[in-house]
């Protein structure tokens, strides 16, 4: 036995760390407690200090702690001079060093970094920089440590285009750098805007065609990583409409005034809306014989638009035509146009070696966007069942994405016959939108789709007369509501159920019709309930052709 080494049992070894464990916790428990103690008495001495020091080395994410030393350090600047706060502080900021060490995402060593940088008398800004460097290099996407940067630089005053050139530096290192490229997109808009005046710039056209040689070889290098593609799609995003008034109508029968905007606008502090409809006072503009003018303000953007209710006259309207400006896609300039062009037939060419990659897929179908929405239709359809098929857990996705694009040219089509009927059916359609486009539309078909609901926004469709939408999913009347022209309802063969136990209740939405004659809902669970036909015959006396 001489000589050989004693192995210990796993359970000894076992009852040890426990014993080990549980000395250290009495220890961290004795000096929380001494911390609490001392807060409750307001006591901010160096004890304090080196107390809440020797807790948040070993656990730096106790938050109410980092809140107890910084209002030690707010005590101790009343009693230092400057030089002695400047070394308090820089103590400080070696301890932190040490917290980021034991957990490089803390938030709490993180946020008190901040609040000490911000409160040092003689800052060192080149060394937090490199302090972030250091961090960057051993995670590129440590967003606590991309946010300090941010701050850094704002107010050390460190250049745009300095930062632009870290960027690339990274980029250049590694192009799955997504915190990298996401900065970039920041930084472009601010060094190279299309129009300095603007509070948001955007990417001028110069710029913007430079970058897509960056990012092409970034995807090339690395087909599959994500990072590159995004910002592809963010180089490919359509520039911001006009913020303008773009559509009032006004009906002197039910006095009153739907506008829409070209984009959501606050109607309250928790609400945004891209439509208004507002009522005028009884009496305002009834009589046919007179002629009104109105003029609606957007006061926040200093914006107007005048309609005249000519004499006669039921209804006017007054708006911009999407032949006019572009509604879903920006204006392209020959350059710009030669170059996507050069875009898609790269990206095309690179979908031949990789035949089974989303990103390649989802690029190409945006770039058709880009370039002719109604041009590329066809192509566009059969990309997105190719997409489906290779990443079937964004099915959902894909579907909605691809009706928005459907939406969106047959709402093109309509403004180039200059047309009130708007029909799309047996094209699969999962969700509807831009309804704000749809005002005054007069009638619609959505059959043989797949919807399962009417949005709130259906409402906005204050013309709207006749609306088919036979063999969906449909589960709701709720979509239905208060719309004053609707003459014609047809929903045949959907899901409508009674989801209430006041069936009178569940159909109160097509008692807010007035002019509603025919309803046909055949085909639905909703038609097996008992009373149902009595109940609809008492609701909406104005129907005379119910089919159930």
């Amino acid at each position: 036995q001489h000589g050989r080494v004693k192995v210990k049992t796993t359970a000894q070894q076992e009852e040890e760390k426990r014993k080990e464990r549980e000395k250290k916790l009495k220890i961290y428990v004795a000096a929380r407690d001494a911390c609490f103690a001392k807060r409750k008495e307001e006591i901010f001495d160096d004890e304090a200090l080196q107390l809440t020091q020797q807790l948040l080395s070993s656990n730096p994410d106790f938050a109410t702690l980092w809140n107890y030393r910084r209002e030690i350090l707010l005590h101790l600047e009343t009693v230092k001079d400057e030089n002695e706060v400047q070394k308090i502080y820089e103590a400080e900021l070696s301890f932190l060093e040490s917290c980021l060490k034991v957990n490089p995402k803390s938030y709490g060593s993180w946020h008190h970094r901040g609040w000490v940088s911000a409160r040092l008398p003689r800052p060192d800004w080149a060394r937090e920089l490199g302090l972030c460097d250091r961090c960057l290099s051993l995670d590129d996407r440590n967003f606590h440590c991309w946010d300090y940067r941010r701050m850094v630089v704002k107010v050390s005053g460190v250049s745009v285009e300095q930062e632009l050139g870290f960027t690339d530096r990274l980029i250049c290192s590694n192009f799955s750098n997504y915190s990298s490229w996401h900065y970039r997109s920041t930084l472009l808009p601010l060094l190279h805007p299309e129009c300095p005046e603007q509070a948001s710039p955007h990417l001028c056209e110069e710029q913007l065609l430079k970058e897509y040689e960056l990012v092409q070889n970034a995807v090339f290098t690395d087909p599959n990583d994500q990072s590159a593609w995004f910002y592809y799609r963010w180089l490919l995003g359509r520039a911001e409409r006009e913020e303008m008034i773009s559509c009032v109508y006004v009906s002197r029968e039910q006095e009153r005034v739907a506008v829409t905007f070209s984009r959501p606008v606050h109607v309250s502090v928790l609400l945004l809306a891209s439509a208004q409809i507002c009522d005028l006072p009884p009496g305002t503009i009834h009589d046919t014989t007179n002629e009104h003018n109105l003029t609606v303000h957007w006061t926040e953007k200093h914006n107007h638009r005048e309609c005249a209710l000519y004499t006669g006259r039921t209804e006017s309207w007054c708006r911009d035509t999407a032949t006019d400006q572009e509604l879903f896609r920006s204006e392209l300039s020959v350059e710009k146009t030669s170059v996507l062009q050069s875009e898609l037939l790269s990206i095309n060419q690179l979908q031949e070696l990789e035949p089974l990659n989303k990103w390649c897929l989802l690029t190409i179908i945006l770039l058709m966007r880009a370039l002719d929405p109604l041009g590329y239709e066809k192509e566009t359809l059969a990309h997105f069942q190719t997409l489906k098929e290779v990443d079937p857990k964004r099915s959902a996705y894909y579907s909605d994405l691809c009706s928005k694009f459907m939406i969106e040219n047959t709402i093109l089509k309509m403004e180039y016959a200059e047309v009130r009927v708007f029909s799309i059916s047996d094209q699969n359609l999962t969700t509807l939108c831009h309804l704000d486009q749809l005002l005054l539309v007069t009638h619609i078909n959505l059959s043989s789709n797949r919807l399962q609901r009417l949005p709130p926004q259906f409402a906005m469709l204050q013309c709207l007369e006749v609306f088919e939408a036979d063999n969906n999913s449909i589960k709701s009347l709720e979509g239905v509501y208060c719309l004053p022209k609707l003459e014609e309802i047809s929903l045949k063969n959907n899901s409508i159920l009674k989801l209430c136990l006041q069936l009178s209740a569940y159909l109160q939405p097509l008692a807010s019709c007035p002019k509603l004659t025919h309803l046909d809902l055949r085909g639905n669970p909703i038609t097996q309930t008992a009373g149902v036909e009595s109940e609809l015959a008492k609701l909406l006396p104005s129907v005379t052709d119910l089919q159930l």
